[in-house]
């Protein structure tokens, strides 16, 4: 089973990835900011990252977790409200693969996770 961390400040976001997400057989971890996500990365890195590209510090953290030992086979999804360039390209560069819309829903997230569910 792959695990995968939300790292997002919405209980609502983070309470609908879950169920969808678990549903996918990930095992699904939550942290409600940016500290909380380093602390739970360093412990152990997840093989998916969500990011909020809203919350304090999210840049900081794609950055971190690049930094360390197995951080660039981590698939980091940046999590955004609009398609915004500027936005973007400050997620791409800190280390984001790809850019995930918010509010997502059962589609989006089952065409975007379904096909990486399974562990290599």
């Amino acid at each position: 089973m792959r695990r995968l961390m939300i790292a997002d400040d919405s209980a609502v976001i983070c309470k609908v990835a879950k169920r969808i997400l678990t549903g996918l057989d990930y095992l699904v971890i939550e942290a409600s900011n940016s500290g909380e996500a380093m602390i739970m990365c360093d412990a152990q890195l997840p093989d998916v990252l969500l990011v909020d590209a809203g919350m304090t510090g999210a840049l900081e953290l794609i950055s971190a977790v690049r930094q360390m030992e197995g951080g660039k086979d981590v698939r980091i999804h940046y999590l955004m409200i609009e398609k915004e360039f500027k936005q973007m390209m400050a997620g791409k560069r800190a280390g984001a693969d790809e850019f995930l819309l918010k509010p997502f829903d059962r589609r989006s997230l089952t065409e975007a996770f379904a096909p990486y569910a399974v562990a290599a």
